[in-house]
């Protein structure tokens, strides 16, 4: 099959399926089920006339608003039209030069890679060893990188790599002269875990941000990176003018201050999260050892069948992200988003029904 290289594509799925009449439950995209918050449509309503003008194109008090939440300089943060923005640009700051990319993670990484000319060495963890990164490779490595791409939150596994050792790559890279950029797309599920402090004390150090997945908003494009002045200036030149949209550019502010709605949903993944592995431990299924609002599955008992769940679960109304394009994976594992406890009940009923029969 040709699968599609992206998730959140339930509509593209049922064709390539041949079930188009099918009713399924979309698993595949990581976003939050609680979202968007409550207020965000009448904000969006209220300043829709933004649309009849040009948006500053320095996005200036968005970009003050942003940089005063995170505690960095202005000219320390660049709002970009969602992640994969900031991705590219941090990609073609080091075109010509070389990466490395350590998998599984988002394929949009590589492939922004290849756009801009960068050969890449690849690092793979792997389940064997718990997804944890493989330290002495990587230091040997980094005198030959000129920036390395890490996820954390690592998407697909949804694991957080200690903040230990990326300081041990941070303090090897400024000896080395090499960068990491370190996508936080989900860090907002796991506030705590948040590497902006980190910024005043390695230049080194570049941060990327999404505000798709956390207040559910994939459609308005919206994100954010965070660098050295020098770095941010450079990146800003590349940068297509008026990128990001004016409600987009109106709303950035108010969803970062929205704490209550961060609160709440950091709960129920707290809850969700405890049921999910208890059922995984009592079922004999692996889940990975998530701090976000997806996880890795696989049937312990059958592990070589998980193309064969991906069918059972979406004869049964549930559409899962396959993993055939994260490399260390290779479609051994199916990735599954945690929503609402309803949707997510209505799955394990039906990884129940798969159990007994296999």
């Amino acid at each position: 099959m040709n699968w599609p290289e992206h998730g959140g594509q339930p509509d593209l799925m049922k064709k390539l399926l041949q079930a188009e009449e099918l009713e399924v439950l979309d698993f595949s995209a990581n976003l939050n089920p609680l979202g968007p918050p409550e207020w965000l449509q009448g904000e969006l309503e209220a300043q829709w006339k933004k649309l009849l003008c040009y948006p500053d194109p320095n996005y200036t008090s968005s970009t003050n608003a942003l940089a005063w939440i995170e505690r960095v300089d202005d000219d320390e943060i660049l709002l970009t039209n969602g992640g994969a923005e900031a991705i590219f640009l941090a990609a073609k700051y080091f075109e010509g030069k070389s990466a490395g990319i350590v998998h599984p993670a988002f394929s949009e990484y590589e492939r922004a890679c290849r756009h801009y000319h960068l050969p890449v060495t690849d690092f793979i963890t792997s389940r064997v060893d718990d997804f944890r990164l493989p330290m002495n490779q990587l230091l040997e490595a980094l005198p030959d990188l000129d920036v390395l791409f890490l996820c954390r939150p690592n998407n697909p596994t949804g694991m957080v790599i200690p903040k230990a050792e990326i300081k041990m790559l941070l303090e090897q890279g400024l000896h080395d002269h090499t960068f990491l950029v370190i996508d936080e797309a989900f860090v907002d599920f796991v506030p705590s875990e948040s590497l902006t402090p980190l910024l005043k004390e390695y230049p080194n150090l570049i941060l990327l941000r999404s505000l798709t997945k956390m207040f559910t908003i994939p459609g308005l494009r919206l994100g954010y990176m965070m660098a050295t002045d020098a770095v941010i200036k450079e990146m800003k030149s590349y940068q297509v003018p008026w990128s990001v949209n004016a409600l987009a550019n109106a709303i950035a502010p108010l969803l970062l201050t929205d704490k209550h709605f961060v609160g709440q949903t950091v709960h129920w993944l707290d809850e969700q999260t405890k049921k999910l592995q208890s059922f995984g431990e009592m079922n004999d299924f692996y889940l990975s050892n998530t701090s976000v609002n997806f996880y890795l599955l696989q049937d312990n008992r059958n592990p070589l069948k998980t193309e064969t769940l991906f069918s059972f679960l979406f004869q049964h109304g549930i559409l899962a992200r396959h993993t055939h394009n994260f490399k260390g994976l290779e479609g051994s594992h199916l990735r599954l988003a945690i929503r609402s406890d309803e949707e997510n009940s209505k799955l394990l009923t039906i990884l129940k029904k798969w159990r007994e029969r296999v």
